[in-house]
């Protein structure tokens, strides 16, 4: 009976699965019945408030970040694409297996880690893309590359693929970036600190 049981529970786990992705696809199918201005409007609120709370709560690591994001961004890219596979792969496997009897207590913690690491380094690859598009018109500053991540943010949002595109590379940034902050060497971090041993000093 036991293998039985296992089967059972493997069927409902799996149906679990299906109708908790089927509600997501009607979040989504719901988003994308909005106006294109509407859905502008929403990004561009959502966008602003997310970013002002991840650099309020995590200021001077967000700061970091962001300057990593920008400084390099091919690298924090080649980081963050595997970066980003994982942490999604973790969430979706959390939310797969949260239906289970013993899937909860192994599940919620994978989908509460995607829930906010992911909205956290999109918001931050946001400000760096920001940024970066102000320095080119002659501003450098956190706040002006704020708000330009978050008029970039909202006029995506007059398309659903432009979106998605945008969302994935402010994430890929983000979370690249802050994963090479999480990880860097206290040496490698400020090199302007080093010490120099007193027999070779002049």
């Amino acid at each position: 009976m036991g293998p039985l049981e296992l089967y059972t529970m493997d069927g409902g786990t799996a149906l679990g699965s299906v109708v908790a992705l089927a509600g997501y696809s009607s979040y989504l199918e719901a988003y994308r019945s909005l106006g294109p201005l509407v859905r502008a409007g929403v990004q561009f609120a959502g966008t602003l408030l997310a970013a002002m709370v991840v650099l309020g709560l995590v200021q001077s690591y967000g700061t970091r970040a962001v300057a990593k994001s920008r400084r390099s961004p091919v690298i924090s890219m080649c980081i963050g694409i595997p970066s980003l596979l994982v942490v999604g792969g973790l969430a979706s496997t959390g939310l797969v297996i949260s239906d289970s009897s013993i899937g909860v207590f192994f599940g919620i913690p994978l989908v509460v880690l995607g829930a906010t690491t992911l909205p956290a380094a999109t918001a931050i690859g946001v400000v760096a893309i920001g940024r970066t598009v102000a320095s080119r018109l002659g501003d450098d500053r956190l706040v002006v590359g704020l708000l330009v991540g978050v008029v970039c943010s909202g006029l995506a949002g007059l398309s659903v693929p432009a979106t998605v595109a945008f969302a994935g590379l402010a994430a890929t940034l983000g979370l690249g970036g802050s994963v090479r902050i999480l990880f860097a060497g206290a040496g490698t971090a400020r090199p302007d600190e080093r010490t120099v041993p007193p027999a070779n000093k002049i």
